[in-house]
């Protein structure tokens, strides 16, 4: 691996232990294209689905379609990172000694578990390096649903009603969570608390169906939500920045089966119809970015986010529904999408992303480290 003089090494991290696999390689390899090769150096660095680092061959990788969502087969050489400060050394798992490559930044392009919830967020802090979107405690609330809806509740913040169910709770009385869940209201959604891209989430039209959909949900996670199901549009905000974010403008995604499902989003072209900018009134549009601001600030979110939303039809009501710390980078993802329309490029949204890592850094880095008490 070697790296030209006078550019800013970044790795882009991707792959990883969760259900969203496929979906942060598909992320990973639109960064790896767009990404300006003038002013970086780029490794491509695959977890496979074992938790193994590789250093991919980039050009192989990078030949993936969006047709094709493999998993990492474990090819390319294993290397691990130190959780030590070490000046962002990639080590040769074979030989820990021997490192194989200075990295300057990284681009966690991870999502779910292992990846975007605090967990590698917490390891590159212990390597001290720079890194992409928000720290530990941003990424671990962005993750977990059920935490983040009571902090969001707890500021203010409208949410739709909510149960979150533990595996325990189910096994012991599914009877009472079910009866708990009918008090909601009909429809009903089952999804698991700590995972995204729509994977393990189920409508509930009749309570019959309960059931079906919890298991579904527990195959992904030990902790559930169930959610009261709204008849509302879905309105989607971007976030960038640190200690001063801003919103892009909305977008509105218009499902065009029961819900937004992990199919409409990456493997069914017709599955859904974004609308850029979403067509919403002048106070309705800054009301979302107002609310996506708040609730970017209120989960200590830094780099970035999307904020999603629902806009109840019959009242006009506006809940967030969730906040995703690492959203989906594709070619058709509305995050990079939402900016391209608020006049931010593809290509220098990865640069500012890139330079707001860099800049959380330097202000961590001015932070004493130890404690001289003063006679």
């Amino acid at each position: 691996m070697t790296v030209e003089s006078g550019k800013l090494h970044v790795a882009i991290v991707c792959g990883g232990r969760s259900g969203e696999h496929e979906i942060s390689l598909r992320s990973a390899r639109s960064v790896a294209d767009v990404i300006d090769r003038r002013k970086y150096a780029v490794t491509v660095v695959g977890i496979d689905t074992t938790g193994r680092w590789h250093v991919l061959d980039e050009t192989r990788f990078r030949q993936l379609t969006d047709t094709a969502l493999p998993a990492l087969d474990g090819s390319g050489s294993e290397v691990t990172l130190a959780p030590v400060p070490a000046a962002g050394q990639l080590l040769d798992a074979r030989h820990p000694t021997s490192a194989i490559g200075r990295i300057d930044v990284v681009f966690p392009v991870l999502h779910g578990p292992y990846g975007e919830d605090g967990t590698i967020q917490g390891l590159l802090e212990l390597a001290d390096l720079p890194y992409v979107g928000a720290g530990v405690l941003g990424s671990a609330l962005g993750m977990d649903k059920d935490v983040q809806k009571r902090l969001l509740h707890a500021a203010g913040i409208p949410i739709v009603p909510f149960l979150a169910i533990l595996r325990s709770d189910w096994d012991a009385d599914a009877e009472d969570v079910s009866r708990r869940a009918a008090k909601l209201g009909l429809p009903l959604f089952v999804k698991p608390a700590n995972l995204g891209s729509s994977v393990g989430v189920s409508k509930v039209k009749v309570l019959t169906e309960l059931p079906q959909a919890v298991a579904v949900a527990l195959d992904y996670d030990n902790k559930i939500l169930i959610e009261k199901g709204l008849d509302a549009r879905e309105i989607e905000c971007a976030v960038l920045g640190n200690e001063h974010p801003a919103a892009s403008i909305p977008g509105e995604v218009c499902p065009q089966s029961e819900f937004y499902s992990y199919e409409a989003k990456y493997v069914d072209e017709h599955g859904a119809v974004l609308r850029i900018p979403a067509p919403l009134t002048e106070a309705e549009s800054a009301a979302v970015r107002d609310l996506a601001v708040r609730a970017y600030t209120t989960l200590e979110c830094s780099g970035m986010a999307r904020v999603d939303f629902f806009l109840e039809r019959a009242t006009g009501t506006l809940y967030i529904n969730e906040i995703n710390t690492i959203p989906g980078f594709t070619s058709i993802s509305m995050y990079p999408k939402l900016w391209e329309a608020s006049g931010l490029p593809y290509r220098d949204l990865i640069n500012r992303l890139i330079e707001l890592a860099c800049e959380r850094y330097a202000q961590r880095a001015r932070l004493k480290k130890t404690f001289s008490p003063t006679a």
